[in-house]
């Protein structure tokens, strides 16, 4: 059972827009293994191979090399990420044949769906300044963002060493919640932002809005958070292996 599977069941036992909406974000983050036509590709470009089902064009995609193998035995691949995937299909008005066979989330996703989700992906956060008056605790979050931050805050590795959740306010008396990323990675800024605009789509409270603001730990808004906000910590990368002087290991045993 992948994650897609999960999501997949998940979603046909619920029926609710949000398990719908959780599907469609595994599928962005999953890695797929796109058949790919026969042909010599020379140029760079990948062609997948077509399939065509009451006037739809499919291209199939699998979430597990073997299933790919199992549907098409030795054949020409791709590897890449759902989100672009679902980018370049939709561009060409192209349907999505997801885990054929007997997968549980095997199914096909018409080009409407993958255009969907590409809009839905495509949407970029709004930079704005705003003075702070008053810091104060998150209140009560949905569970279904917290559930969507975790998830995407848990692919953000090593991107910031940690966030703060927190009530704001801010002078002329708009009230709503800031996320504030504490040491972040340069450059990192753009992806942290778009995660959490995604979570919120994700989540089912698209209407809803979280301001991204980023700080590092020295900065007085820093502590005000950590005093007031609901703390969320990235995940670290793995440490790199000590490399081991040789003949200082010990051998091993014979058997």
């Amino acid at each position: 059972m992948t994650p897609l599977d999960r999501a997949h069941l998940a979603a046909e036992d619920d029926g609710t827009d949000t398990a719908r909406l959780t599907f469609f974000e595994r599928l962005a983050e999953a890695e797929l293994h796109l058949l790919l036509d026969d042909g010599d590709s020379r140029d760079g470009t990948i062609t997948p191979r077509l399939f065509e089902i009451e006037g739809t064009r499919y291209a199939l995609a699998f979430d597990l090399p073997d299933r790919l193998t199992d549907f098409a035995g030795a054949a020409a691949t791709a590897t890449l990420s759902g989100r672009r995937l679902a980018t370049m299909l939709a561009s060409e008005n192209l349907g999505l044949g997801l885990n054929l066979e007997d997968a549980p989330s095997a199914q096909l996703l018409d080009p409407e769906a993958l255009r969907w989700l590409n809009r839905t992906l495509a949407h970029q956060p709004e930079e704005t300044e705003a003075r702070i008056q008053e810091v104060s605790s998150p209140g009560d979050i949905p569970d279904a963002l917290l559930t969507a931050l975790d998830g995407k805050l848990g692919l953000a590795v090593g991107l910031a060493r940690t966030g703060y959740l927190a009530g704001v306010a801010y002078e002329g008396g708009t009230r709503g919640h800031i996320l504030g990323f504490v040491d972040v990675v340069p450059g990192a800024e753009g992806d942290l932002a778009r995660a959490v605009s995604e979570a919120l789509v994700f989540s089912g409270l698209d209407a809803g809005q979280i301001d991204v603001t980023f700080l590092r730990a020295a900065h007085p808004l820093a502590a005000t958070l950590a005093r007031h906000g609901l703390r969320i910590d990235l995940p670290v990368p793995d440490a790199p292996a000590t490399p081991t002087a040789p003949g200082t290991d010990a051998p091993p045993r014979l058997r």
